[in-house]
Protein backbone atom coordinates (compact mmCIF):
# COMPACT_ATOMS: atom_id res chain seq x y z
CA UNK A 1 0.00 0.00 0.00
CA UNK A 2 1.01 3.26 -0.67
CA UNK A 3 0.96 5.84 1.88
CA UNK A 4 0.19 9.73 0.91
CA UNK A 5 3.34 10.85 2.51
CA UNK A 6 5.01 8.04 -0.22
CA UNK A 7 2.72 9.63 -2.56
CA UNK A 8 4.41 13.47 -1.76
CA UNK A 9 8.01 11.92 -1.70
CA UNK A 10 7.63 10.80 -5.23
CA UNK A 11 5.79 13.65 -7.03
CA UNK A 12 2.45 11.68 -7.18
CA UNK A 13 -0.89 13.47 -6.52
CA UNK A 14 -1.46 12.98 -2.74
CA UNK A 15 -4.07 13.99 0.21
CA UNK A 16 -2.85 16.62 2.59
CA UNK A 17 -5.67 15.07 5.04
CA UNK A 18 -4.07 12.62 6.16
CA UNK A 19 -3.09 11.36 9.69
CA UNK A 20 0.62 10.89 9.43
CA UNK A 21 0.91 14.24 7.58
CA UNK A 22 -0.76 16.18 10.09
CA UNK A 23 1.53 13.91 12.44
CA UNK A 24 4.68 15.68 10.93
CA UNK A 25 2.99 19.29 10.49
CA UNK A 26 2.77 19.25 14.04
CA UNK A 27 6.14 18.38 14.99
CA UNK A 28 7.34 20.81 12.53
CA UNK A 29 5.12 23.53 14.13
CA UNK A 30 6.64 22.80 17.66
CA UNK A 31 9.98 22.99 16.35
CA UNK A 32 8.89 26.43 14.83
CA UNK A 33 6.96 27.80 17.87
CA UNK A 34 9.95 26.65 19.74
CA UNK A 35 12.42 28.19 17.84
CA UNK A 36 11.10 31.70 17.37
CA UNK A 37 9.81 31.80 21.19
CA UNK A 38 13.18 31.17 22.21
CA UNK A 39 15.20 34.05 23.41
CA UNK A 40 18.18 35.18 21.28
CA UNK A 41 20.75 34.17 23.76
CA UNK A 42 19.51 30.46 23.90
CA UNK A 43 18.64 30.08 20.18
CA UNK A 44 21.56 30.93 18.53
CA UNK A 45 21.38 30.62 14.96
CA UNK A 46 19.17 27.73 14.68
CA UNK A 47 17.52 26.48 17.64
CA UNK A 48 18.18 23.33 18.67
CA UNK A 49 14.53 21.76 18.05
CA UNK A 50 14.32 23.22 14.89
CA UNK A 51 17.66 21.84 13.86
CA UNK A 52 16.27 18.62 14.60
CA UNK A 53 13.64 18.12 12.33
CA UNK A 54 15.42 19.93 9.25
CA UNK A 55 16.36 17.82 6.15
CA UNK A 56 20.09 18.86 6.57
CA UNK A 57 22.42 22.11 7.66
CA UNK A 58 25.56 23.41 6.45
CA UNK A 59 27.96 24.95 8.67
CA UNK A 60 27.21 28.60 9.87
CA UNK A 61 23.27 28.88 8.34
CA UNK A 62 21.17 31.38 10.29
CA UNK A 63 17.88 31.35 10.64
CA UNK A 64 15.75 34.50 12.07
CA UNK A 65 12.58 35.00 13.52
CA UNK A 66 9.23 34.66 12.86
CA UNK A 67 10.47 31.12 9.85
CA UNK A 68 7.64 28.84 9.32
CA UNK A 69 8.02 25.74 7.29
CA UNK A 70 5.52 23.01 6.84
CA UNK A 71 7.51 20.32 7.58
CA UNK A 72 10.92 20.59 8.02
CA UNK A 73 12.93 17.54 6.87
CA UNK A 74 12.47 18.17 3.33
CA UNK A 75 14.20 21.92 3.60
CA UNK A 76 18.06 21.01 2.66
CA UNK A 77 21.02 24.40 3.72
CA UNK A 78 24.69 24.61 2.30
CA UNK A 79 26.97 26.62 4.28
CA UNK A 80 26.50 30.15 5.36
CA UNK A 81 22.29 29.90 4.43
CA UNK A 82 21.12 33.17 5.96
CA UNK A 83 17.28 33.58 6.58
CA UNK A 84 16.21 37.08 7.29
CA UNK A 85 13.18 37.14 9.19
CA UNK A 86 9.81 36.32 8.36
CA UNK A 87 10.48 33.83 5.81
CA UNK A 88 8.16 30.60 4.87
CA UNK A 89 8.96 27.54 3.41
CA UNK A 90 6.00 25.33 2.42
CA UNK A 91 8.24 22.07 1.82
CA UNK A 92 5.98 19.39 1.04
CA UNK A 93 8.89 19.00 -1.22
CA UNK A 94 12.69 18.96 -0.99
CA UNK A 95 14.25 22.89 -0.69
CA UNK A 96 17.72 22.83 -1.45
CA UNK A 97 19.47 25.83 -1.05
CA UNK A 98 23.25 26.98 -1.92
CA UNK A 99 25.94 27.95 -0.27
CA UNK A 100 26.12 31.35 0.40
CA UNK A 101 22.59 32.61 -0.69
CA UNK A 102 20.81 34.88 1.50
CA UNK A 103 17.30 35.77 1.93
CA UNK A 104 15.47 39.20 2.26
CA UNK A 105 12.73 39.34 4.83
CA UNK A 106 9.30 37.73 4.14
CA UNK A 107 10.33 35.38 1.53
CA UNK A 108 8.24 32.45 0.57
CA UNK A 109 8.88 29.31 -0.80
CA UNK A 110 6.06 27.10 -2.01
CA UNK A 111 6.47 23.66 -3.10
CA UNK A 112 2.52 22.68 -3.12
CA UNK A 113 0.50 22.80 -6.34
CA UNK A 114 -3.46 22.40 -5.16
CA UNK A 115 -5.34 20.38 -7.68
CA UNK A 116 -7.39 22.76 -10.81
CA UNK A 117 -10.46 20.55 -10.17
CA UNK A 118 -12.50 21.61 -7.44
CA UNK A 119 -13.85 19.02 -6.50
CA UNK A 120 -10.34 17.07 -5.85
CA UNK A 121 -8.92 20.41 -4.21
CA UNK A 122 -11.53 20.49 -1.66
CA UNK A 123 -10.65 16.93 -0.91
CA UNK A 124 -7.04 18.13 -0.30
CA UNK A 125 -5.30 16.57 -3.45
CA UNK A 126 -2.50 18.40 -3.85
CA UNK A 127 1.27 17.73 -5.81
CA UNK A 128 4.54 18.64 -4.49
CA UNK A 129 7.44 19.77 -6.85
CA UNK A 130 10.93 20.58 -5.82
CA UNK A 131 12.45 24.06 -5.45
CA UNK A 132 16.58 24.24 -6.00
CA UNK A 133 18.31 27.97 -5.42
CA UNK A 134 22.10 27.51 -6.06
CA UNK A 135 24.95 28.99 -4.31
CA UNK A 136 25.24 32.83 -3.69
CA UNK A 137 21.89 33.87 -4.83
CA UNK A 138 20.24 36.99 -3.13
CA UNK A 139 16.27 36.92 -2.97
CA UNK A 140 15.29 40.59 -1.92
CA UNK A 141 12.34 40.83 0.79
CA UNK A 142 9.04 39.49 0.14
CA UNK A 143 9.89 37.44 -3.28
CA UNK A 144 7.83 34.24 -3.81
CA UNK A 145 9.12 31.27 -5.24
CA UNK A 146 6.98 28.66 -6.85
CA UNK A 147 6.61 25.06 -6.71
CA UNK A 148 9.47 23.30 -9.34
CA UNK A 149 11.55 26.41 -9.99
CA UNK A 150 14.99 26.07 -10.18
CA UNK A 151 17.29 29.42 -9.50
CA UNK A 152 21.11 29.04 -10.89
CA UNK A 153 24.06 30.58 -8.94
CA UNK A 154 24.59 33.52 -8.58
CA UNK A 155 21.56 34.73 -9.68
CA UNK A 156 19.38 38.03 -7.94
CA UNK A 157 15.84 37.42 -7.58
CA UNK A 158 14.71 41.42 -6.72
CA UNK A 159 12.15 42.20 -3.90
CA UNK A 160 8.63 41.41 -4.41
CA UNK A 161 8.94 39.69 -6.86
CA UNK A 162 6.97 36.46 -8.32
CA UNK A 163 9.12 33.57 -9.76
CA UNK A 164 7.09 31.10 -11.84
CA UNK A 165 10.12 29.34 -14.00
CA UNK A 166 13.60 29.03 -13.92
CA UNK A 167 15.94 31.54 -13.36
CA UNK A 168 19.64 31.08 -15.40
CA UNK A 169 22.85 31.40 -13.27
CA UNK A 170 24.03 34.81 -13.08
CA UNK A 171 21.09 37.47 -13.63
CA UNK A 172 19.06 39.36 -12.20
CA UNK A 173 15.18 39.12 -12.47
CA UNK A 174 12.74 41.25 -10.97
CA UNK A 175 8.62 41.39 -11.24
CA UNK A 176 5.32 39.67 -11.35
CA UNK A 177 5.91 36.99 -13.20
CA UNK A 178 9.69 37.86 -13.39
CA UNK A 179 11.56 38.94 -16.19
CA UNK A 180 15.33 38.62 -16.58
CA UNK A 181 16.67 42.25 -15.46
CA UNK A 182 20.29 41.98 -16.85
Amino acid sequence: MTTEREKMATGAWYSCVDDELAALRAKAAHAVFTHNATHPDERGDIAPTLMSVLGGVGRDCRIEVQFHCAYGFNLHLSDLVYMNVGCTILDTARVTIGARTMFGPYVQIYTAQHHKDQQKRAAGLEIALPVTIGADVWIGGGAIIMPGVKIGDGAIVGAGSVVTRDVPAGVTVVGNPTRILS
